[in-house]
């Protein structure tokens, strides 16, 4: 294993107090990709698919956007864990995206390097059933069905790329923190206000039972319209439902408000105190259902 490997396998020990990370990453490659080996899942890891993709996709209606739930009908993905390379096909004719297998968590350079050559990292392990209403890392679950149905969305899969492209370049401007918020709030837990009212966009919210139903409640948390620079500065709760979710118009705005060179950006928001993740600005106005 190459010395850069080892120190992330090192660093993930230590930050979570010596437990390793839940993939295999014995067979990785220099870019931490590995064999999905589809033959390998079992009857009862499909039986468990079936079950999460059955209640997530209840659930769809009246909550998630429409481009989401056309996409992903599309994938006809319902009757077990989808063969990537299946997938990738699919995927590359429609938006020149493929999907590229690897164990789970790997670092930054690695996961923007992928964002920016148009591959998505889909973790290849599946939660145990004792996990099917929460999980700590993400699994092929939340991967794929919550990332890669709109990737085949013209507009969201270029933001998706530059999103990788700017990811490499705040490595060099000490950006990452404040990066990470922006992937957070909008790709992970982002709302998006259509015609028929507020729907989730966010891969976080979609593979998520009891978030799915929660972001949308109009007492549940703020619901404020997208600022790129306000986003950047809010903290976010990993181990909680969001307590703020910030709405775009569509995937154009979204990407033209993160086209801009971020670099004096990182620089102002270093400048100020970050803001606590239930915050309400005096300018802010909530947004409501409907």
């Amino acid at each position: 294993m190459q010395n850069a490997q080892r120190d992330f396998l090192a660093t993930v020990a230590e930050k979570s107090d010596g437990a390793a990370l839940r993939g295999d990453y014995t067979d990785i490659t220099a870019d931490y990709v590995v064999q999905q080996n589809w033959a390998a899942y079992t009857p009862e890891e499909h039986a468990l698919w079936r079950k999460l993709y059955q209640r997530q996709a209840e659930l769809l209606p009246g909550r998630a956007c429409d481009e989401f739930i056309e996409s992903l009908n599309a994938l006809n993905a319902s009757e077990g864990i989808p063969d990537f390379e299946a997938t990738s096909k699919a995927l590359f004719a429609a938006t020149g995206w493929t999907i590229v297998a690897v164990p789970g968590l790997i670092p930054e350079l690695a996961f923007f390097t992928h964002l920016a050559n148009r591959r998505f990292p889909v973790t290849v392990w599946l939660r145990k059933p004792e996990e099917f209403d929460y999980i700590v890392e993400p699994d092929v679950f939340h991967d794929y069905f919550g990332h890669v149905p709109l990737l085949f969305n013209p507009i969201f899969a270029h933001h998706i790329q530059e999103y990788g492209k700017g990811g490499l370049k705040a490595m060099g401007l000490g950006g990452l923190d404040q990066l990470a918020r922006l992937y957070w709030y909008t790709i992970e837990f982002g709302l998006v206000q259509s015609p028929q009212g507020l729907r989730a966009y966010g891969a976080g919210i979609l593979s998520s039972g009891g978030e799915l139903t929660y972001c949308l409640e109009p007492s549940s948390s703020r619901h404020i319209a997208l600022d790129v620079e306000r986003c950047m500065r809010t903290l976010y709760k990993i181990d909680s439902y969001q307590e703020t979710y910030f709405v775009i118009r569509d995937f154009q705005q979204l990407f033209d408000d993160t086209a801009p060179d971020f670099t004096p950006l990182y620089a102002r928001i270093k400048q100020q105190e970050p803001l606590p993740a239930n915050t309400l600005l005096p300018n802010e106005v909530e947004l409501v259902q409907g």
